[in-house]
């Protein structure tokens, strides 16, 4: 799983695709791609209908009510402007999904350290 840039690399939509096409090699890329557009889709439907989806293990989405503001515009330095109320989606990481990080960024720090004690395997739960 390419951990040679473990805290600071990121991952886009076709990376995942490429990854998941690899992994699964009875799908081809084409069906792939469509899954996780149709994934996106329907989540995103999802939350703009002010729903609440629920991943066990892995997350819960949610919209989150941001209230009215004051606001100062950076390029004119204008004080006073008042941006409106809006929902932003919001995730919030599931107790396993939490431990999988932990314990991969432990590992890590192990490995880079030379520390081969096998503290990544302590188990915290």
């Amino acid at each position: 799983m390419g951990t040679e840039c473990f805290f600071f690399c990121s991952m886009n939509k076709s990376e995942l695709i490429k990854r998941m096409s690899d992994k699964l090699d009875q799908l081809t890329s084409r069906d792939v791609d469509l899954a996780v557009h149709t994934l996106i889709e329907i989540m995103s439907e999802s939350l703009a209908g002010g729903e609440r989806i629920e991943i066990r293990g892995f997350g819960t989405f949610t919209n989150h009510y941001r209230k009215p503001r004051t606001v100062r515009n950076p390029k004119t330095g204008e004080i006073g402007i008042r941006k409106r109320g809006k929902f932003v989606p919001h995730f919030k990481p599931g107790k396993d999904l939490k431990r999988r990080v932990d314990e991969a960024r432990d590992e890590q720090a192990a490995t880079e350290s030379g520390d081969n004690t096998g503290s990544a395997s302590f188990n915290r739960t």
